[in-house]
């Protein structure tokens, strides 16, 4: 009797995980038309925020045009693209409204999942908190969004904010990883897990360096500060360029400087590649978890791929097209390797669980 209630609640468990990794991947597609938008300065092309409405594209010309009136009004249009026509608006506006309708699209799948499983009293006490709690994120993400566009429809402002555009994207790792880690908590096959202290600990250093990297990549993106010094393996022709402290306070550098932010994202990244080749070779021993075995080298693997990409989306950060692709697939690489390091932080124990 106990065996068959076991099953029962492990069938359950699957059904929830699978909606669950649905999302995941709903995610990481929302992740990347964010990064389209961005790369193809598509995100002030709609200039108001309706979450509930808004959802169809304009359907006719006189639509269109009290649209493309609106974003005439920004300053992006006045000293960026003032020579945009109508059909020049119509494929920036494509992306942002992509973006927002994904979003919706987004929440629907997660209300009506999660009303689903509630009927079918699939979903016991213990999930209803975390899944409230990602509602909450959810909406919080869709409000950080609209705070970053709206931070590039001030005057004097021809792109959205770089803080504003690092919290939007570094919000919605958080809610991929938050998303995956509730997933894995109902994936029977995750349960078997690697005991190593040490292990746990170099995992918690690549974990806060990977925190500080996205960060800096956010910066790097909205500051376009690749293309200040598009070469390698140097910058402008020095290891520490000139130029990194020029700002006061000193403080500042870190934050607004596009020098020094490209120079701190290639140092963590070096430091990273280290850190992970350790974690690799000190975990050699612990392949009897099959899982494991194969996410430990995946991890190698991703971030040795993801090194190359962001090589060569710097030495292409002049060449529109390239770059665009270039840095799509070096943001894609950077979310399956953040979802690599959860899996393996989830996996990696100091004391084993009492199930």
């Amino acid at each position: 009797m106990e065996n068959l209630i076991g099953q029962e609640k492990q069938k359950r468990d699957r059904q929830i995980a699978k909606w669950l990794l649905i999302g995941v991947i709903m995610i990481v597609i929302q992740i990347l038309l964010g990064g389209i938008t961005r790369l193809t300065e598509s995100g002030l092309s709609i200039t108001e925020w309706k979450p509930l409405t808004k959802i169809l594209p304009p359907l006719n010309n006189t639509a269109w045009q009290i649209e493309f009136d609106k974003y005439r009004t920004t300053d992006q249009f006045k000293y960026v693209h003032q020579s945009f026509s109508l059909n020049d608006f119509k494929q920036i506006f494509f992306w942002e409204w992509l973006h927002r309708f994904w979003a919706k699209l987004l929440g629907v799948v997660f209300l009506i999942g999660f009303i689903y499983f509630l009927i079918k009293r699939k979903m016991n006490r213990q999930m209803v908190i975390p899944m409230i709690i990602l509602f909450i994120l959810g909406a919080m993400q869709g409000a950080v969004g609209w705070i970053m566009v709206k931070s590039g429809l001030v005057p004097q402002k021809y792109f959205v904010g770089h803080v504003e555009l690092t919290t939007h994207f570094v919000a919605a790792l958080i809610l991929l990883s938050y998303l995956l880690w509730f997933a894995l908590s109902l994936m029977p096959s995750m349960h078997q897990k690697i005991k190593s202290a040490e292990l746990k600990n170099i995992l918690s250093a690549i974990l806060i360096l990977v925190f500080i990297q996205l960060i800096y990549g956010g910066f790097m993106a909205g500051l376009k500060a690749a293309a200040t010094a598009p070469t390698w393996p140097d910058i402008h022709g020095a290891f520490i360029p000139a130029g990194i402290n020029e700002m006061k306070p000193w403080g500042i550098n870190l934050v607004n400087n596009p020098l020094t932010i490209q120079f701190i994202h290639r140092g963590i990244g070096y430091l990273l590649v280290a850190l992970i080749i350790w974690f690799y070779l000190r975990s050699k021993n612990m392949v009897s978890n099959v899982i494991f075995k194969k996410l430990r080298i995946t991890f190698l693997i991703l971030v040795s791929l993801q090194v190359v990409l962001g090589i060569f989306t710097l030495l292409n950060a002049t060449v529109t097209n390239n770059f665009i692709l270039l840095g799509i697939s070096h943001q894609f690489t950077a979310m399956l390797l953040v979802m690599c390091l959860v899996c393996l932080y989830y996996l990696v124990v100091k004391k084993l669980p009492q199930y």
